[in-house]
C-alpha cells in the first residue's frame, strides 16, 4: 500500500503500553530513498529530546483510526539513547540507537535494509562494515525544494509517496504550479540524480516535455500497480518491483 507522507503526519503512535505521541515528520535516506525514522511529537513527554522511531519497530498503519502500531514500550523509548532537539542525527547516535535496540544497521550493505535484499526489517542481518554516510534528511526540510529537469525547472516538491511494506520512498509528488497550473506529477525516486542541499534543488535526468505528457496523477487516488506500470512505461524505465523480485547477485 502506498501512502503520502503528509497523510501520516498527526497519526497517533500506539506503543505496547499505550499511546505516546503523534507523527511529526520523517527522516529519510537520500541514497536508498527510504524512511529511516519517524519523528514523534510526544507533547509534554520527553520535550527536551528528539524521539525517533525506526521502521524496525513498526506494525501496520491503521487508516481508519489514524494510528501506527509501534512494538516498543514507553520505558524502552525513555531509556533509549537521547538526541538533542537541536542536533542532527549523527553516525555515533545511530550506532548507539541500533545497538540499544539490538537492531541491524540498515547502512551495512547495498540493499534497502542492509546486506541483503529487503524481506522485512526484522529479518535483515548485521554485516561487519561500520563506515557509512547516513544521508539523512527531513521530509519537512525538503518540501518546497525546486525540481530541476534536464531542460529547466518544472515545479517544487509537494510530498513523498511511501511504500508501507518497505518504508521506501517510491515517488516524490511535484507541484508544477505556474508551468502546468493545477497539476501534480509523480517522479520515481530512482530517477533522481542528486539533491543539492545548498541550492535547495532536486535534479532529474528527464525532459519537461516527457513529464508534461506522463500519465495523469490524481492526488485523491491511491497509487496502483496499474498506474505505476503506465508511468514507468511512459519513461521507458523498469519498475522497482521487477528489480526487487530478482534473486541477489552472488559474489
Amino acid at each position: 500500500m502506498m501512502t503520502k507522507a503528509k497523510t501520516l503526519i498527526g497519526y497517533t503512535l500506539k506503543g505496547l503500553d499505550g499511546d505516546f505521541g503523534k507523527i511529526k515528520e520523517f527522516y529519510f535516506d537520500d541514497h536508498h530513498w527510504a524512511v529511516r525514522y519517524l519523528v514523534a511529537d510526544t507533547g509534554t513527554w520527553l520535550t527536551d529530546r528528539q524521539v525517533l522511531i525506526s521502521p524496525y519497530s513498526l506494525g501496520p498503519v491503521d487508516r481508519d483510526h489514524q494510528h501506527v502500531t509501534v512494538n516498543l514500550t514507553k520505558k524502552q523509548i525513555h531509556e533509549s539513547p537521547p538526541l538533542s532537539t537541536d542536533l542532527p542525527v549523527s553516525r555515533q547516535f545511530e550506532v548507539a540507537y541500533h545497538t540499544y535496540y539490538e537492531w541491524p544497521g540498515y547502512w551495512e550493505g547495498p540493499y534497502l535494509w542492509g546486506s541483503r535484499p529487503y524481506l522485512s526489517p526484522d529479518k535483515a542481518k548485521r554485516a561487519d562494515g561500520t563506515d557509512w554516510d547516513s544521508h539523512l534528511r527531513s521530509t519537512a526540510a525538503v518540501n518546497d525544494y525546486t525540481i530541476q529537469a534536464n531542460d529547466g525547472e518544472l515545479g517544487r516538491v509537494e510530498d513523498f509517496i511511501i511504500d508501507e511494506k518497505t518504508w521506501a520512498i517510491r515517488y516524490i509528488v511535484v507541484d508544477t504550479h505556474a508551468w502546468l497550473p493545477g497539476r501534480q506529477v509523480l517522479i520515481a525516486s530512482k530517477w533522481i540524480e542528486k539533491v543539492s542541499w545548498d541550492l535547495s534543488k532536486v535534479f532529474i535526468n528527464l525532459s519537461r516535455e516527457m513529464i508534461k505528457h506522463s500519465p495523469e496523477y490524481s492526488p485523491s487516488a491511491l497509487v496502483t500497480r496499474e498506474y505505476e506500470t503506465l508511468l514507468h512505461g511512459h519513461f521507458n524505465r523498469e519498475g522497482y518491483w521487477i528489480e526487487e523480485s530478482r534473486p541477489p547477485v552472488q559474489s
